[in-house]
């Protein structure tokens, strides 16, 4: 089962890797928990799409919690002064993977 979220959420990854990269120079803990949680989306959205059973709701959950963890780590590099604003369209591509997923964990 192919989810087309899966696509906007590579896509994300993409667009977050000129800012973790900006991140990585302040502050590399912070970077590596960017990274880590971005590419754990796809990840557990496309094991989701070919699990059964309990385990279909369990890796959208954790998709759906790593979105969250990406939205902090932004939240976190903007509060300290790592990032300027991040793009508004990235925080909508975001949200709209959240809610998605959101969707998908019920």
């Amino acid at each position: 089962m192919a989810l087309r979220i899966y696509s906007i959420a590579i896509d994300l990854v993409r667009q977050l890797r000129p800012l973790i990269e900006r991140i990585g120079t302040r502050d590399s803990n912070l970077a590596d928990q960017l990274r880590r949680a971005s590419a754990s989306v796809p990840l557990n959205l496309h094991e989701g799409a070919y699990s059964q059973g309990r385990n279909v709701r369990a890796r959208f959950h954790n998709a759906l919690g790593s979105a969250a963890e990406v939205r902090a780590c932004l939240d976190v590099a903007e509060a300290l002064g790592y990032l300027d604003q991040v793009d508004p369209a990235l925080r909508d591509t975001l949200d709209r993977i959240v809610a998605t997923v959101h969707r998908l964990a019920r």
